[in-house]
């Protein structure tokens, strides 16, 4: 059976806004979500986001962001924190109000319109999809690194290196993939196990990196603090923000965690604080014990500066299990994301209905997180790092934007719906937020903004000749805004409620 189309409010084809009280209803976000099974807890959701955030982006990504600062890359570490901290109230506050699986995607349908909402998913593509493949490509780097201190033995090259990096297919990060979605089928409860041991494996390992950097701090490597001064800086924490991204993964779990509306915006806080202060350790500790020049650019720079400070293999051998952990726990999170939005999508019309098919067995969308998997592995195995970083953190930024401007609307448009948090200095809060994400974006440069560019206009094709024909909102009969508010709440008291299942 199928669910009855909800009520759209009036509007033209692409400006089409669906109801918050309409998408929490028909996911099941007060109730159990959908044929998904709510069994995380705030621990759990807290080390899932833990797990979406930190992974390359420091272990492999802090050398790329030393590169362009120097030990000004504190500052970049911080200016992409900010950005984040304004842009994580807004997340906090929608994820609280509207806890369904759509996350972003879901937030600007109903507040921004069909076309928007679809070119939002569409660049979540490469927040979760582009990212996943990047945070893939940086496993192989640290695989090799715990090859090198255990047996002495590497992979070649050509086996564990992209195209452009001296090899022709990296197989390292099509094996991280492919057990991550065979652990993903599995099961939610499983998945989020998995993912609370990995976190706190790796946060002990980045406390413990720490530790062996500031035994061997000097002052003087800090000296010139920005070489390449304020452009530098900008430019850092535009690759600096790639360890940030995931973070509002939390939100995608929304119809699989208890009591969402509290537990969602407390996990977003708590792990954007948790986070940034580790990040800033880390990079302090980085720099004080090897200069910036010898940390920049070099593949696995933890592991490097731990063997330099020790005089021995062991110690960055552990860092490196530590990064194949960490970075594993991120393809699995980001992984997960990927899946839970574009089930939303589906479900929505806008995308094949193959991605919202929940299995009876397993109460996770199996085929969708298979497609996932093959679809992403191909990047990941002959795309370099660098040439996917910053394509994922623009469509990220781009996203961001959308999700800041999508919490004002609904400030207007809905000011009685319930929220558990609300954003602090409203609208000042998310005008900064906006702000910053378009500082960051534009620090990425102008070949990644053409490249963003084209992909924009794909998505806007692929919604013309797909999702708008397809939209199972626009397939309702059109009804004023008043009355489609009405239906809306029969809805959600169980009038026409979808059917839950398979």
């Amino acid at each position: 059976m199928e669910a009855r189309p909800a009520a759209p409010l009036a509007g033209s084809s692409g400006l089409r806004i669906k109801s918050p009280d309409v998408l929490v209803a028909e996911s099941g976000a007060d109730l159990e979500g959908n044929g998904l099974r709510r069994s995380m807890g705030l621990f759990q959701l807290v080390c899932f986001g833990i797990g979406a955030i930190v992974g390359t982006g420091i272990f492999v990504g802090l050398s790329d962001t030393v590169a362009e600062a120097g030990p000004a890359v504190l500052v970049s570490f911080v200016l992409a924190a900010i950005t984040c901290v304004f842009t994580a109230f807004s997340f906090a506050e929608l994820g609280g109000a509207i806890p369904v699986s759509g996350s972003s995607y879901s937030y600007a349908y109903a507040t921004l319109g069909e076309r928007t909402a679809f070119l939002v998913g569409w660049c979540l593509l490469l927040e979760y999809g582009i990212s996943v493949s990047a945070v893939a490509v940086g496993w192989g780097q640290y695989l090799n690194e715990l090859l090198g201190s255990l047996t002495g033995w590497q992979l070649p090259a050509a086996l564990s290196a992209p195209p452009g990096d001296g090899g022709i297919i990296n197989i390292p990060a099509v094996v991280v993939m492919l057990l991550a979605a065979l652990l993903l089928v599995r099961g939610i409860r499983e998945s989020a196990r998995a993912t609370a041991a990995m976190a706190v494996l790796k946060l002990a390992v980045l406390v413990l990196f720490c530790a062996i950097g500031f035994s061997a701090f000097r002052a003087g490597n800090l000296s010139p603090f920005a070489p390449e001064s304020v452009a530098g800086i900008t430019s850092g924490a535009s690759v600096a923000f790639f360890s940030y991204i995931g973070f509002d993964a939390i939100t995608t779990a929304g119809e699989e965690v208890r009591n969402p509306r509290r537990n969602i915006p407390i996990a977003i806080m708590v792990c954007i604080g948790l986070v940034t202060v580790l990040y800033c350790l880390v990079a302090l500790s980085a720099i004080g014990a090897l200069s910036s020049d010898q940390v920049a650019g070099r593949p696995a720079a933890l592991s490097l500066i731990v063997n330099s400070v020790t005089h021995s293999t062991l110690g960055g051998g552990v860092i490196a299990f530590g990064a194949v952990v960490a970075i594993a726990s991120v393809v699995l999170a980001v992984m997960y994301g990927q899946t839970r939005i574009l089930m939303s999508m589906s479900r929505d019309g806008l995308i094949p209905r193959i991605f919202e098919r929940i299995s009876p067995r397993t109460s996770t969308p199996v085929a969708n997180t298979w497609i996932v998997a093959a679809v992403f592995a191909v990047p990941a195995a002959v795309v370099p790092l660098d040439a996917v970083m910053n394509l994922s953190t623009i469509g990220t930024l781009a996203v961001m934007v959308a999700v800041n401007l999508s919490v004002m609307v609904l400030r207007r448009t809905r000011p009685q719906l319930p929220r558990r948090f609300r954003v602090p200095l409203f609208p000042a809060s998310p005008v900064l937020g906006i702000g910053f994400c378009l500082y960051l974006m534009y620090g990425t440069g102008p070949a990644t903004w053409l490249q963003f560019a084209g992909f924009l206009v794909m998505g806007a094709l692929v919604y013309a000749c797909y999702g708008r024909r397809r939209s199972r909102l626009g397939s309702a009969p059109q009804q004023p805004a008043d009355e489609a508010g009405e239906a809306a709440a029969d809805v959600s008291a169980g009038v026409g409620a979808p059917v839950r299942g398979a």
